[in-house]
């Protein structure tokens, strides 16, 4: 197997390449989360039909059965989503609701040195993170467990399975270097499309003197990826004020 820095630049690469060679315009799917705070003995159970357009994540939300419409940030997280590009994400829930907010940012692209006649061996690295391969990787499904550097302050994949039969992850762990969240993301490709279809979060959080972990499970299903606004909401610019 080739050295787990490079297959890791590799598989960024392939990623990037297939989530930006052709972004859906709308996505429409069904989400179902299901959000406990074991320690307070609480849940909470979300089912909606969402429609949203992809370039700014703006979607419309309706509770089901017979619930609210709700606009702004696909909650808890858009399923069209590069974990690998330079992305902000923060998380707080209290004892009342959880807000989650996602901002995409530029996809990654390393350059990968080509062969020199004058050197016996290139090594290329990443910085700011340390990858290795777990004892179940193989050459066709690579799984990679990766720490961070000194260089690396923020969220990091430090997990990665690939799907053997696309070459793109399969399963993404990402976690963060300053407190214990994690977020477990799981793609698969549909109509093309390389989409989350489950997502867990997991963090411990803070209020009125009590700390507590939030868990937070969705499953994304049901999905179609239209040409034109699936609702006349989501036409033009700007985008309309959000509703709780």
């Amino acid at each position: 197997m080739i050295g787990a820095d490079l297959a890791l630049a590799l598989l960024i690469n392939r990623t990037t390449a297939a989530y930006s060679a052709r972004p859906p315009a709308y996505i429409t799917y069904r989400e179902r989360t299901h959000v406990t705070a074991p320690s307070l003995g609480r849940s909470q159970e979300i089912d909606r039909l969402v429609a949203l357009r992809n370039a700014d994540n703006f979607a419309i939300m309706h509770d089901l059965p017979h619930g609210a419409t709700r606009t702004g940030e696909a909650f808890p997280i858009i399923p069209y989503f590069d974990p690998f590009s330079s992305f902000t994400f923060s998380f707080y829930a209290n004892l009342k609701a959880i807000s989650i907010t996602l901002k995409r940012g530029a996809p990654i692209v390393f350059p990968i040195p080509t062969p020199d006649p004058h050197a016996d061996v290139t090594v290329p690295y990443i910085s700011f993170l340390a990858p290795s391969y777990a004892p179940d990787s193989t050459p066709p499904a690579p799984h990679m467990l990766i720490a961070p550097t000194p260089l690396d302050t923020g969220m990091y994949p430090s997990e990665v399975q690939v799907d053997p039969s696309t070459q793109l992850p399969s399963h993404i762990v990402l976690s963060d270097s300053r407190s214990d969240m994690r977020i477990g993301l799981t793609y698969r490709v549909v109509d093309g499309y390389w989409v989350i279809v489950r997502g867990v979060f997991s963090a411990t959080e803070h209020a009125l003197g009590f700390s507590f972990n939030v868990r937070a499970v969705t499953r994304y299903d049901e999905f179609t990826f239209p040409t034109t606004p699936p609702d006349p909401a989501l036409m033009g610019s700007p985008r309309p004020q959000a509703t709780p």
